[in-house]
């Protein structure tokens, strides 16, 4: 009797000096809301936990961070509010604009109770904010990928990432036939310009295309990696911070790889590799050791015959990066959700449209759901199919394009605030769709391609706000630089209808009783161009509008 009391005493007493709250570590909510698209430049992150966080287990480009796809590994200082329960990473520099975030939240950490976040870790995504753009385009200049004449290096892919750190986009071209990597530097003067490619190139392997940019070894550097479809191998280059690269990495995967992603697969709080394989018709994921050095691969079934297209994105919104996986054989996008472990399942299928060769993720309807922009090569065809945010997808809504689509991409160009469709089709052009704003997509201009128009990479090349246009054509092997004449951010003073310094009621009052015909001595009420640069000399509706947007601090310089 005295040994049972003894073993109740001892267990009363355990239970007694456990945490009382017992469980995981759990996010409550984010800061910018997951999948939004316009979060500003500067925004700091901000993650809510259900329990105060122990500040020890948070390590900035290790246990809690994020990677932005162009401006790269966002550095900043850590701070926190709400008794320890919210921690705030604050950017130390402005993230560019209209570009997607990745933020990595690791198993690792932990909370003042002992408990550790759940074994999967936790991601996310948002966009940036791109400024007003007219949609006019200017050619200002146009790269040759070239050494020689007639040299055929075939420009397949284009990443836009800052690779030397002075908060200048530059670009980094892909090409199959001479099997590297060449990177263009940007000027860093505004111009938009950019320097001849770096010699001697990076190497890669034969009919290298797919690729992604990501930071593999948390150093705080855009690296790449590269899908080599003929090799049946990825390829991983880790950069120096110069705009340089070190000398590649290389993993066999399975046969013809044609799609690729990085995100944590495996909760760790490092970026992994998923890759689709065409002819072996299965999917490939490489797990990062956390230093940029990545294990065997681990192979499974996507679904349908065919996995070609590849993007990461948390169709389920558990938290998790899962895998919209376009099948072309089979003419069906695939849903595979993340388990957190490095493991994949197979969640939803839906007809494409067409036999997809590529697509691209992102809210098109401002559901707060990711959807999918796909383009279905010999079909000349491409599709937006609406996403539910529990991994389902809706019956595909199908555009032409021009012949033979082989690329898709989405960015706000005109700055609206939603997410905009580029098409490029090897057989003829690149068109522009406009978003209605409901995820419908309006045809709306076309730009001619010298040769073949292959693929495009939306990017604020010009650092004024507004995104620009990198148009690739692996044929005449040239990069076309296309400005967004844009409309520019309104300068201080703008609205300020009465002039007494401020945007307020009584300006808007002042433009109503300008417009009602009962003017009083408000001398700027003619607002909606001035000053970007002077007045219409009419005081309309679109001084209204104008004088609303400089109240709810949304104005641009574009006329009405």
């Amino acid at each position: 009797m005295m040994f049972l009391f003894s073993r109740i005493a001892f267990l009363l007493f355990v239970c007694w000096t456990l945490p009382a709250s017992a469980g995981e570590l759990t996010v409550v909510s984010v800061d910018p809301p997951a999948r939004v698209l316009t979060a500003d430049v500067t925004t700091d992150i901000r993650v809510t936990f259900d329990r105060p966080v122990d500040r020890d287990s948070v390590i900035v480009n290790q246990t809690f961070w994020a990677f932005a796809r162009w401006s790269g590994t966002v550095t900043g200082t850590i701070g926190y509010a709400d008794g320890d329960a919210t921690v705030i990473l604050t950017p130390t520099n402005p993230l560019s604009a209209g570009e997607s975030v990745m933020v990595i939240l690791s198993h690792d950490l932990m909370a003042d109770d002992g408990s550790n976040l759940r074994s999967a870790g936790y991601s996310y995504q948002f966009w940036t904010r791109a400024q007003p753009g007219s949609l006019e385009f200017e050619q200002i200049d146009t790269l040759s990928t070239r050494t020689t004449p007639g040299e055929s290096s075939r420009a397949y892919g284009g990443i836009a990432s800052d690779l030397n750190g002075d908060r200048f986009l530059d670009i980094t071209v892909v090409n199959e036939d001479t099997a590297d990597l060449r990177v263009f530097l940007n000027l860093a003067d505004g111009t938009g310009l950019f320097d001849d490619f770096l010699q001697p190139t990076f190497p890669v392997n034969q009919q290298a295309s797919p690729s992604e940019p990501a930071d593999f070894n948390r150093d705080g550097v855009v690296d790449i990696c590269v899908a080599n479809i003929s090799t049946s191998s990825v390829s991983v280059l880790l950069g120096n911070g110069d705009g340089t690269f070190a000398a590649q990495q290389e993993m066999v995967v399975g046969n013809s790889p044609r799609g690729i992603a990085a995100l944590d697969a495996d909760g760790d709080g490092d970026l992994d590799i998923a890759n689709t394989n065409f002819v072996s018709s299965n999917m490939s994921v490489l797990l990062n050791n956390g230093s940029g050095a990545f294990g065997a691969p681990l192979f499974w079934e996507g679904g349908a015959s065919g996995e070609r297209a590849l993007a990461a994105a948390d169709m389920n919104e558990d938290g998790i990066l899962d895998l919209a996986i376009g099948a072309i054989s089979a003419q069906q996008i695939l849903v595979n959700t993340g388990n957190g472990n490095g493991t994949f399942s197979f969640a939803s299928s839906r007809a494409s449209g067409g036999q997809t060769w590529q697509l691209v993720t992102g809210d098109v309807n401002a559901d707060g759901h990711d959807d999918v922009a796909v383009v279905n090569s010999g079909n000349s065809n491409g599709a937006i199919l609406l996403g539910d945010g529990a991994g389902q997808l809706a019956a595909p809504s199908v555009t032409p394009t021009d012949p033979f689509a082989i690329a898709t991409d989405l960015g706000d160009l005109d700055g609206d605030g939603d997410l905009d469709w580029l098409t490029s089709s090897f057989s003829g052009d690149w068109r522009l769709f406009r978003n209605n704003g409901d995820g419908t997509m309006v045809f709306d201009q076309e730009f001619a391609a010298p040769a073949a128009a292959s693929c495009s990479v939306m990017f604020d090349f010009d650092n004024d706000g507004d995104m620009d246009l990198g148009l690739i054509d692996e044929i005449a092997d040239v990069i076309v630089l296309m400005r967004n004449v844009g409309c520019g951010a309104a300068p201080s003073g703008y609205g300020d209808a009465n002039g007494d310094g401020m945007v307020d009621i009584f300006d808007i009052l002042c433009v109503l009783d300008g417009f009602a015909g009962t003017f009083n001595d408000c001398a700027f009420a003619d607002v909606n161009l001035a000053p970007c640069p002077t007045p219409d000399a009419v005081i309309d509706i679109f001084d209204i509008l104008a004088v609303l947007d400089a109240f709810a601090g949304t104005a641009s310089c574009c006329a009405a």
